[in-house]
């Protein structure tokens, strides 16, 4: 299957995020935090936390700038942290005129591939379609409009230096709050297979294998809140393109029944231009 890109405000993006169109850690400080704990370890530790929750629900938020328009994707579903499978139903803005609605796009996530329904022009209601996420240059850190909850967690294997922030809440939880930049190439050795070749091609595509982050672990470690900011090669003019995504995780240990799709399920056509 050709993979179609869109051009928006001057930079291409493979996928649905750019539908609608990272910083060294220098100089930061590794304070203790307020258990006397290494912000480091416990940043490298969030992944294995929520690996041992065993699932949660997730809603996910994507902004991106550019052309002096901001932009937001917004998503919502469940992740088995486990088999590191989740769904989520991704919802598009309007048209820039705010005339045109679009259907919800319905996403299975899997170690290295992406499925999507409502993908796309000529692609039949029935059919899923599916991308290969260590093909993109991204590693679907953003391409599907939202992060891929472990991925975003595994992201955060790759932080050498972090700095405790202090206590907040989020949504209600007690949390530690800690900022810090991670690096996708260090991320990509730590991760676990699944996630292994897709932080490997973030790494070589982004402006940058630096991402800054804050992050928000409750009392078990587990990660309730985390922002990445991403920078993308702006394709037509000199300069990068910001992409900040959020993911908020919650009631941990719910059910997930997550099937991903038979061979005969999966559309192999071209996906028309819209």
């Amino acid at each position: 299957m050709a993979e179609r890109q869109h051009r928006v405000g001057g930079a291409v993006v493979a996928g649905v995020m750019v539908w609608c169109g990272v910083s060294g850690c220098a100089g930061s400080d590794t304070d203790q935090d307020a258990r006397g704990g290494d912000p480091v370890a416990a940043l490298h530790a969030a992944a294995g936390r929520l690996v041992e929750a065993g699932s949660s629900k997730a809603r996910t938020s994507m902004e991106m700038a550019t052309g002096g328009t901001r932009v937001t994707i917004r998503g919502e579903g469940v992740y088995d942290y486990r088999r590191q499978i989740g769904q989520l139903k991704v919802l598009l803005p309007q048209d820039p005129a705010g005339q045109s609605e679009h259907r919800p796009i319905t996403e299975l996530l899997a170690p290295g591939a992406l499925f999507m329904k409502n993908r796309g022009a000529g692609v039949p209601a029935d059919k899923w379609v599916r991308v290969d996420t260590a093909g993109l240059s991204d590693g679907n850190l953003v391409t599907g409009g939202a992060t891929d909850p472990f991925a975003a967690a595994e992201l955060l294997r790759g932080a050498r230096t972090a700095t405790y922030v202090g206590k907040t809440d989020v949504a209600g939880i007690a949390v530690r709050h800690y900022r810090g930049v991670a690096d996708l190439t260090v991320a990509a050795r730590g991760a676990t297979d699944g996630n292994k070749a897709s932080l490997g091609a973030a790494a070589k595509g982004f402006a940058t294998a630096r991402v800054p982050f804050d992050v928000y672990l409750d009392d078990e470690g587990r990660i309730r809140k985390v922002r990445h900011r991403f920078s993308f090669v702006n394709g037509q003019r000199q300069g990068t393109v910001a992409v900040a995504s959020t993911t908020l995780l919650f009631d941990f240990g719910v059910a997930v029944d997550v099937r991903l799709p038979d061979g005969d399920d999966i559309y192999a056509g071209k996906i028309a231009e819209e």
